[in-house]
């Protein structure tokens, strides 16, 4: 008899195996380049063996499967994808496969059914097999995380908004539990919201201003090294591409040869030896989106004291707050990892602490004052 938590365990898998094999058709359908192409319906058609073989499961076990489709967080993948292209997709499989040889490997190792370790050991292989095949891929051989434009926006425009959010719905609790008249709680979270805009979006241009000094630096300093010392910097580029496979006689062939073109050592010698990137998107551009979406998490608890005062508005303030708490933990999941639900419902849990925490220090302070 198979438990519950056995049981649960083969429907996350399942429910893996499933979203995979529709995203990689996603992919397929929203690319031009054949080689890829080719490579994510192979990889579609082994996902689905993949759910085959968990499908068997249940039925030798005699339990009934719930699963008949992908789940709302890979349709959402497809949405966005269909909509805003398919970088940030590519990045979620890539990060997808390499997951799933360690929970595979993870689960061979604690299994006791003997089914269930055979499964596991063949998955990890594919899994390990698949991160192979899509890091051969052009996109993702590049590491295109780094410069990724619209997975880094959305990036900044979820967490902008979930510090605008959190922190305004802190101080408008605050308000709240210190009995603040209306038009207080209206001004105070207002000045909130431009507060945090404005921390937010210039710390996240400052941040990015700091990270392309860095860049520039570094690369000034190697482009420097190639110029000086030469001699040095082959020997380098030889022990970097011996380290990808290459024989040694062959390796040092390649980076005397690589030399002959300083400017493509330099970009390999940055991206390789110093294993940074240049970022695609502007400092003024970070901070300007950042700050925005910061403005429109923390507007949420304000806005319903634009129209109503006194209970109805605190209760509304409040549910809006819950329910952007919710959604923005949602889309937090896109870049943990995690569950959908399991994430937004963490995030919806910590604004209620957060307005808890924040009322009961208004209350304290309106006694003591």
């Amino acid at each position: 008899m198979i438990d519950s938590s056995t049981k649960k365990m083969w429907l996350r898998h399942l429910q893996g195996e499933i979203d995979s094999g529709y995203l990689y058709r996603v992919l397929a359908g929203l690319i031009d380049d054949e080689k890829k192409k080719k490579v994510y319906l192979q990889i579609a058609e082994i996902e689905d063996k993949h759910a085959d073989a968990w499908r068997n499961q249940f039925h030798l076990s005699g339990l009934k499967n719930l699963i008949s489709g992908p789940s709302a967080k890979a349709r959402i993948f497809a949405l966005y994808s269909k909509k805003f292209g398919t970088s940030l997709l590519e990045q979620h499989m890539l990060r997808n496969e390499a997951s799933e040889v360690k929970s595979y490997f993870e689960l061979y190792n604690k299994a006791s059914e003997k089914s269930t370790k055979s499964i596991a050991l063949q998955l990890a292989r594919d899994s390990a097999e698949h991160a192979n095949s899509l890091m051969k891929t052009d996109s993702v051989s590049e590491e295109p995380w780094h410069s990724s434009e619209s997975g880094g926006l959305l990036r900044n425009v979820v967490y902008g908004f979930n510090d605008g959010l959190t922190a305004n719905f802190g101080l408008i609790a605050g308000m709240i539990g210190a009995a603040a008249h209306p038009q207080i709680i209206l001004i105070s979270g207002m000045a909130g919201m431009i507060a945090d805009a404005l921390s937010m979006g210039s710390s996240g241009y400052l941040a990015a201003v700091s990270e392309k000094e860095v860049y520039d630096y570094e690369r000034k300093m190697e482009a420097e090294e190639i110029k000086l010392m030469p001699e040095l910097e082959t020997e380098e580029l030889a022990l970097i591409y011996e380290s990808k496979g290459l024989d040694g006689t062959e390796a040092r062939k390649r980076a005397i040869e690589a030399m002959k073109n300083p400017e493509q050592v330099l970009e390999d010698k940055v991206k390789e030896e110093l294993g940074i990137v240049e970022r695609s998107q502007s400092p003024i551009k970070e901070g300007w989106v950042t700050g925005t979406a910061t403005a429109i998490g923390a507007l949420i608890p304000v806005f319903p004291f634009f129209f109503f005062s006194g209970s109805f508005g605190i209760w509304t303030s409040f549910v809006i707050s819950m329910i952007a708490h919710f959604g923005v933990g949602a889309a937090r999941s896109f870049f943990t990892g995690r569950g959908i639900f399991r994430s937004g419902f963490d995030m919806f849990v910590v604004g209620f602490g957060v307005a808890a925490v924040g009322y009961i220090i208004g209350e304290l302070i309106l006694k003591f004052l």
